[in-house]
């Protein structure tokens, strides 16, 4: 059966171009007069084609300012802690090295591990050991993906469980717990275990004012893009400049962006990959500027929510 929908407009991340792709294809192969575009959205951030997407920016934010209060709290004491924070990102490590915005403040993690490279627990105890020969308390940033060099995921060590979703993916969680226990173990100190889980992507009191306009922005784009017969392609986030920080958008073959992954470059990551450079601090702050205050009421913001029932 044929509807009558002349746009179809898909937002998300890698998975969801790759949907978008079928659908396109789809569409064309049965002759259906209908206009399919892709719309960036992931806090992953780690779409191919596009110089960054709408959400991540804000998660960023929150991330950056959720480490500098961890990092502020554990220093008031000096009988020697360690926390992990445990941050999304399965290949990917764009979320936990915004952590570095925090360090760039003052106040953030001592090390950073991201999932590009493969995770060493040999030389990540030595490294910490080190540290608290030289300092009370230390934080530590990882991606919940991080693996060992034999493929597995340094969750799996632990107890987790065999969830797999819709696209096939392992359920990722327990990265600060096992490593907190195996610290402990070790160094024979007071340890915690901070996983920022879904509050990552659901922190609106905290989004950045160039999120959300980029977010508009796209979303505009493809609308034009659609209504002038554009079909089969994504709006993607050109960078014009950084200072004054400058965007537009573009528009590239969906079918060339679908499960092309972009990762952190190894060059933005230092030499034993346990930090990010200021390359990659450079990228991300101009991104988390602004804000937009919540409407609050009673004290507590309210949200907006669509009415999407029809009237009868």
């Amino acid at each position: 059966r044929k509807y009558n929908v002349r746009y179809f407009f898909y937002n998300g991340g890698n998975d969801s171009m790759d949907t978008c792709n079928k659908i396109s294809r789809y569409m064309q192969a049965h002759d259906w007069d209908c206009r399919v575009m892709g719309v960036p959205k992931t806090i992953d951030n780690d779409l191919f084609g596009t110089d960054h997407c709408p959400g991540f920016a804000s998660a960023a934010k929150y991330i950056a300012t959720s480490c500098m209060e961890v990092s502020k709290d554990c220093r008031v004491y000096d009988t020697g802690t360690i926390t992990v924070v445990e941050i999304m990102g399965r290949h990917a490590g764009w979320l936990a090295g915004s952590a570095a915005l925090a360090s760039a403040c003052g106040s953030g993690p001592d090390l950073i591990y991201l999932p590009e490279v493969p995770f060493d627990v040999d030389k990540f105890l030595a490294k910490v050991k080190d540290l608290l020969n030289k300092k009370a308390s230390i934080v530590i940033a990882v991606s919940e993906g991080i693996k060992l060099a034999d493929g597995r995921y340094v969750c799996e060590l632990g107890s987790v469980g065999d969830y797999v979703d819709a696209f096939g993916h392992k359920q990722l969680q327990g990265t600060a717990t096992y490593l907190a226990n195996f610290l402990a173990a070790e160094c024979g100190c007071k340890t915690r275990a901070v996983e920022l889980s879904t509050l990552q992507r659901s922190a609106s009191h905290m989004a950045s004012r160039v999120d959300i306009d980029e977010a508009f922005m796209v979303g505009g784009a493809a609308v034009k893009a659609a209504d002038e017969g554009d079909t089969g392609k994504m709006i993607v986030i050109d960078r014009v400049s950084d200072d004054p920080y400058m965007a537009k958008t573009g528009i590239y073959d969906v079918h060339r962006i679908a499960n092309e992954e972009k990762v952190v470059p190894r060059n933005w990551m230092n030499k034993d990959a346990s930090y990010v450079t200021k390359d990659f601090v450079d990228y991300i702050s101009p991104l988390i500027q602004g804000d937009y205050q919540p409407i609050m009421v009673n004290g507590l913001p309210r949200h907006l929510v669509l009415n999407l029932k029809k009237k009868r």
